[in-house]
C-alpha cells in the first residue's frame, strides 16, 4: 500500500472515529498532496508525499516556536498535537551518529570525484548530494550542521 492510500485510510478512519482534531490535520496533508498533484500534473509518490510532510512538519515546528514566543500556548498545543498526527507518516528518522557517518562518506566521495579535500566552498555540492540521500530520513537541520561540521574538520 502507498503512503497515500494509507492517509487516505486513516482519514476514513478519523471519520468513522469522529477523530476531529486528527481528521483535520490529515485534510490539510491530503490538500497539500492535491494541490502538488494538480500544480505540477503529476501522480505523487511515497518520496514526494514524504517531502511534503517533512515541509508541514518545519512549517508547525516553526509556528510552535513563535506561539510559545508570544504566551500563547493553547495555540502552540494545537501545532504539537498536529505534529504529532504527521509525524506517523514519516519513516523512521536515522539517529546523530548515523546521519554524521552518511556525510562523511559523501564529502569523501564528493572529495574524490573534484580530485581534492571538499572543504567549506562546496557546502552547495554536498547539501544537494546529502538531500538527494537523505530525504525524509534525516532533520535537515541536524544534516546541514553534520555537514558543516564535516567540512570543517
Amino acid at each position: 500500500m502507498s503512503l497515500k492510500d494509507q492517509i487516505t485510510d486513516d482519514m476514513k478512519a478519523a471519520m468513522r472515529a469522529k477523530d476531529s482534531e486528527r481528521l483535520g490535520t490529515i485534510r490539510l496533508l491530503t490538500a497539500a498532496m492535491k494541490q502538488k498533484e494538480v500544480d505540477e500534473r503529476i501522480e505523487l509518490d511515497d518520496a514526494a508525499v514524504i517531502a511534503i510532510v517533512d515541509k508541514m512538519l518545519k512549517q508547525r515546528k516553526d509556528s510552535i516556536d513563535a506561539f510559545e514566543k508570544a504566551g500563547r500556548q493553547d495555540l502552540a498545543d494545537k501545532e504539537i498535537a498536529e505534529v504529532k498526527v504527521l509525524q506517523v507518516y514519516l519513516p523512521a528518522r536515522l539517529s546523530a551518529d548515523e546521519v554524521a557517518a552518511e556525510v562523511k562518506a559523501i564529502v569523501a566521495e564528493l572529495g574524490a570525484e573534484l580530485g581534492r579535500s571538499a572543504g567549506p566552498g562546496d557546502m552547495g555540492k554536498v547539501m544537494g548530494a546529502v538531500k538527494a540521500k537523505l530525504a525524509g530520513k534525516a532533520d535537515m537541520g541536524q544534516v546541514s550542521a553534520a555537514v558543516k561540521a564535516a567540512l570543517a574538520g
